[in-house]
């Protein structure tokens, strides 16, 4: 079986990206290990036991991966946080000071709302229709 396993987020600074990854977002801290070249191999996932994509948190290392922080798909919504309960996640995130762009709205595919993370990048919170 094959499944996309890590999708990289470029951060300015791993301990910020952790703790708002594990405080705001309620992710688990899955690696934080030192790599011979003076970087951290860190990964956050969902939740324990997830069969779904985790995060690998890279640190910027130059000017080009800099300016992609915060912008890593141009403006557009590039991650879908798939919840069971939409309301208690929303309200969780937003008491941990997530800005959400948005109301909650009701579509066809589910209740969402755009948010974003501490760099600007745009994230969809989305509980799927049933």
């Amino acid at each position: 079986m094959r499944r996309i396993a890590l999708v990289t987020l470029v951060v300015d600074d791993y301990d910020e990206a952790i703790r708002f990854c594990t405080e705001a977002l309620g992710f688990r801290l899955a690696e934080d290990a030192p790599r011979p070249d003076g970087s951290r191999w860190v990964v956050v996932e969902p939740s324990t036991g997830a069969t779904g994509t985790a995060l690998l948190l890279a640190r910027a290392k130059n000017d080009a991966e800099r300016g992609r922080v915060g912008d890593q798909t141009g403006g557009r919504v590039g991650f879908f946080l798939h919840t069971d309960d939409f309301a208690r996640d929303h309200a969780r995130m937003r008491a941990a000071g997530v800005t959400f762009l948005e109301e909650p709205r009701h579509e066809p595919y589910g209740t969402v709302a755009v948010f974003q993370d501490l760099y600007g990048n745009r994230w969809d919170l989305l509980q799927p229709a049933s």
